[in-house]
């Protein structure tokens, strides 16, 4: 089968696609034909060893794939061969065929797409258990949104919406800002034209966001947490600027508001029971089409490279998808 490898440490270009021995699943274990798997930030820091994560080499990137069983190992009664899957994995996802536990997979609902699933538990999964399970978000409360045009970002522009938030999204240019609204997004503000927190004290006649959801670190942290109003939460999604910031933690105090981290992978691993419960919450969702992920891009499992670079490059607008031929 082909897969998209990583041989060293470095750029998406560096990554090649070459034919490997296809895997057998062990007892327990499920083989799934990948049709579909999300290209995510991680990825990009995966391929450059600046990941918490750091796979044996050679390795795929892609953390979760749809695609269909075609086999199933010993002592596997939950799932079976033809059976419509959605896999989370980590890594390994940019190949032909992967190999997953069975316990592991969740059905994909009739008339949800391949393309459209691809991703969806990473995101919306990460968004969810932030806003929910750490924010403990409120009906009629804001929520603020940095990098609302990416792939977690546009997930909790969706989710507040359904949860009976006012949503603010911020991104970096028109066009991303209009895929925010048009997924239910109040307001918006373009952070690389405007004063970050001087149009949230303005949207919010100087209250300010009840919760901030931020994805990107670097320069925006700062004033974003600047722009918290007393009793808010500041959810640390991640550091998609590729700079973690330093805070100072006197404004925790002055606005008595916390700082909360979100790391939706450790959540599965610490809280399984509770994790797959969001999930089921989740997928109900996308199958009655509550929920309505929005692909900009796909790319062919041969241009699996190309998709990193789009998504590191920034010009991602939702999520970038690698396909794979049946």
């Amino acid at each position: 089968m082909r897969a998209l490898l990583c041989h060293q440490f470095g750029p998406p270009e560096s990554l090649v696609v070459e034919e490997i021995e296809a895997p057998e699943p062990a007892p327990g274990q499920v083989l799934v034909d990948v049709r579909a798997c999300s290209a995510t930030f991680p990825d990009v820091l995966m391929i450059q060893g600046l990941y918490q994560v750091k796979p044996s080499f050679p390795f795929s990137p892609g953390g979760e794939v749809t695609g269909v069983v075609s086999a199933v190992g010993d002592g596997v009664s939950t799932v079976s061969v033809g059976d419509r899957v959605i896999a989370p994995l980590g890594y390994g996802g940019m190949a032909e065929q992967v190999r997953v536990p069975a316990a592991g997979v969740v059905p994909l609902p009739d008339g949800v797409g391949f393309e459209a699933a691809a991703g969806f538990l990473y995101a919306y999964g990460t968004s969810f258990h932030a806003l929910r399970d750490r924010a403990v978000i409120q009906p009629g409360e804001t929520l603020l949104v940095l990098g609302a045009a990416g792939g977690v970002g546009l997930a909790a522009v969706e989710l507040g919406v359904t949860m009976g938030a006012t949503v603010i999204a911020a991104a970096s240019s028109e066009a991303k800002l209009a895929v925010c609204r048009e997924r239910g997004a109040a307001m918006t503000i373009d952070y690389e034209r405007e004063d970050l927190k001087a149009a949230v004290r303005e949207l919010t006649d100087g209250r300010g966001a009840d919760v901030v959801y931020d994805p990107v670190g670097g320069r925006f942290s700062e004033p974003a947490l600047r722009s918290t109003a007393w009793g808010g939460r500041f959810l640390v999604i991640g550091f998609a600027s590729g700079e973690i910031p330093k805070l100072p933690l006197n404004l925790p105090l002055l606005k008595g508001c916390a700082v909360v981290g979100v790391f939706w992978g450790a959540f599965v691993q610490h809280e399984p029971e509770r994790a797959a419960a969001n999930g089921r919450e989740l997928v109900a969702m996308l199958g009655d089409g509550r929920l309505q992920p929005h692909v900009s891009t796909t790319f062919p499992l041969a241009e699996g490279g190309q998709a990193i670079r789009h998504l590191a490059d920034r010009k991602a607008e939702g999520r970038v998808v690698v396909t794979v031929d049946p």
